[in-house]
């Protein structure tokens, strides 16, 4: 992918995060670059990220440029620790919020869930994450997983590329919706299986495309 064809993926992605209703004036998404470096969205709320509107190159180690947000350092330990990731996505889902102020996370109880079968990550902290050792820790919490919960304070989802990370963000808030749901019915429901999980727990057939698709119908760079 070009340097530009990246700038455009990353600000659709941004837009499709708040058109979504996943962030809204906080939140932030970035693209891994290569081994070294990664490139985040402008520092403004996602769904307002302009057609053109450059990123800022992060290093994956060391300080944050001026400018950047103090929470993308949660992007530079994931990078730093997870070889595959290729895109990170920090968003302030509302169910997702609701459910972790319970100390909760969604379980596998439908097919998207199944994309978190290793588990998502609970930190278990309303505070922002503005130092290195948190954001350590967190990128530690959540070693295998795809998603982690901040009690109180949102969701962060890393992907194989950014198209992955974000709509596993919209998987994680779906799947939010669905266990507020099924507690609110005082029933206990069934959990997707382990066997299940792993046959449905793929890209196979298009399913990322079309959510991208779904999620950037419309966009001025799209």
């Amino acid at each position: 992918m070009s340097e530009a064809t990246t700038e455009v993926t990353l600000r659709m992605a941004a837009r499709a995060l708040g058109r979504a209703g996943l962030a809204h004036a906080y939140g932030h998404c970035s693209v891994r670059l290569s081994e070294h470096e990664f490139l985040v969205c402008a520092p403004v709320p996602m769904g307002q990220v302009t057609p053109g509107a450059e990123g800022t190159v992060v290093p994956v180690d060391g300080p944050l440029p001026e400018g950047v947000l103090g929470e993308v350092r949660i992007h530079q330990q994931l990078y730093k620790t997870r070889p595959e990731a290729g895109g990170v996505v920090r968003c302030m889902p509302p169910k997702i919020m609701a459910l972790s102020t319970l100390r909760r996370v969604p379980q596998m109880r439908h097919g998207m869930g199944a994309y978190f079968r290793a588990g998502m990550a609970l930190w278990d902290s309303p505070l922002l994450i503005r130092d290195d050792a948190s954001a350590e820790a967190l990128a530690a919490q959540m070693a295998g997983m795809r998603a982690g919960v901040m009690r109180g304070n949102g969701l962060v989802t890393v992907g194989e590329s950014i198209e992955e990370a974000v709509v596993l963000a919209w998987y994680a808030e779906d799947a939010a919706q669905i266990e507020l749901e099924v507690l609110a019915s005082g029933l206990d429901g069934v959990l997707v299986s382990a066997e299940e999980a792993a046959l449905r727990d793929t890209w196979s057939g298009g399913i990322l495309e079309r959510m991208w698709a779904y999620l950037t119908f419309g966009d001025p760079e799209g």
